[in-house]
């Protein structure tokens, strides 16, 4: 670079939460920044939106407690003391032959710790309990070298655990079924637990002592879609260069094109799945407000989570948003349900209604707000590559789902480019 030239910009592509940590971290890193987003806002999948008059998140509504990343993160933003933790009520499960029961209580990802503990009978029978309580009687390198948290589960405990309780959870809180999960990614820690315990129930129990009921998911006083708004006023504070209506149609090592024709040169970081292998699933989300004072005593817990081939139901997990959340709880006599469905689905809050009463067990009146909506998720990309001809890429397609692992993964990713000059946290 010639004496006196400026240095190049880092072009962000992509204003989702790991576009925008990325372009904090590196503009505090001392690096100036670009950042493109081709809809009108930024957040991807953390949004808001107005249910009776009370702002709530119409995307993620919480994120995993592993891990520091996050925790920093909001420290840094000041957000840190507004972290809540749900209620610790259990969320119950639909299951396919009929009736509903409470996800056990100790359990990962569905996954029982104690096989023939009587939650554990009650939600799959006695038979499929002790298949899984064969787990007992492996040899600890059985699975040990699964890929997705359905081989691993299949293999150790038997199709109706996979069925009857992992599968509800994956796709109720992961929006993919379990042999598409990746295990490393969605239980971290899980493999070597089962290696050094030598079965998978101790390995369940050992990580639950390490992160108690109530303790693994959290989210922030007043909706997650402060922590964009956090975001987005920091990279304003130092000078980020954010522009919303902006999509990139061609982009290399030395920088991007729009499709206005505009050509920006600098470093690229892709923080949005452009030309990526990767599976994608479009979710679909409705959220109701009712008049029910029947549901005051919360009778499924925080939620229910929907076992596949459950008839006369569509959605495939509920949350009793105002049983699970107590400051939500506070701000409205009415309760607020969110319901999630697949693709395809005509969803329509009469639909929503419907489904809510059956997983519920009793009568709901007609909503008295409601709203729908749908985005995109993107599973990880198939192909090995992280930096393709020097540019970066962040985002779910990389790191996987979940909140946890998007921020860690962005953080990790800025600080492998160089910093040019200095900056500081303000």
């Amino acid at each position: 670079m010639p004496a006196g030239d400026a240095p190049s910009p880092v072009i962000v592509v992509g204003g989702g939460v790991a576009g925008l940590v990325v372009a904090r971290e590196l503009v505090l890193a001392g690096r100036d920044v670009v950042l493109l987003e081709r809809s009108d806002r930024v957040g991807g999948q953390i949004a808001r939106h107005s249910i009776a008059g009370i702002d709530l998140d119409s995307g993620a509504e919480a994120f995993a407690t592993r891990g520091t990343d996050i925790p920093r993160l909001l420290t840094s933003l000041g957000l840190d003391g507004d972290v809540v933790t749900p209620s610790p009520s259990p969320a119950w499960v639909q299951r396919a032959n009929g009736g509903a029961v409470p996800l056990p209580a100790t359990s990962l990802l569905g996954i029982p710790g104690v096989p023939l503990a009587q939650d554990v009978i009650d939600a799959i029978g006695l038979p499929a309990a002790l298949r899984a309580q064969f787990d007992m009687l492996m040899p600890g390198l059985v699975g040990s070298k699964a890929a997705t948290v359905g081989e691993l589960v299949r293999r150790r405990m038997g199709k109706a655990v996979l069925d009857g309780l992992v599968a509800p959870v994956a796709r109720g809180v992961h929006s993919t079924d379990p042999d598409e999960l990746d295990l490393d990614r969605a239980a971290p820690g899980l493999r070597q637990a089962l290696l050094s315990a030598g079965n998978l129930g101790q390995a369940v129990r050992s990580l639950r002592e390490k992160a108690p009921a109530g303790a693994l998911v959290a989210s922030l006083r007043g909706g997650m879609f402060r922590l964009v708004d956090a975001l987005a006023a920091d990279l304003d504070r130092f000078g980020v260069r954010v522009r919303t209506g902006v999509e990139v149609t061609a982009f290399d090592a030395g920088g991007v094109t729009t499709a206005s024709g505009e050509r920006i040169r600098g470093e690229v970081v892709l923080a949005a799945p452009l030309d990526v292998d990767a599976p994608r699933a479009r979710v679909q989300v409705a959220t109701i407000a009712v008049d029910a004072p029947t549901l005051a005593q919360a009778p499924r817990g925080t939620g229910v989570l929907v076992a596949p081939g459950v008839s006369g139901v569509q959605a495939r997990a509920l949350t009793h948003l105002t049983a699970k959340w107590e400051w939500l709880a506070e701000r409205t006599p009415l309760h607020l349900l969110r319901l999630s469905y697949d693709d395809g689905v005509q969803v329509t809050p009469e639909l929503a209604r419907a489904d809510a009463e059956m997983l519920l067990g009793t009568p709901l009146p007609t909503p008295s707000d409601a709203a729908i909506v749908s985005w995109e998720r993107t599973g990880r990309r198939t192909g090995p590559e992280h930096a393709i001809d020097g540019m970066h890429r962040v985002g779910e397609a990389e790191s996987g789902t979940g909140l946890a692992a998007v921020v860690s993964y962005a953080r990790s990713t800025a600080g492998a480019i160089p910093p040019r000059g200095t900056a500081g946290e303000g």
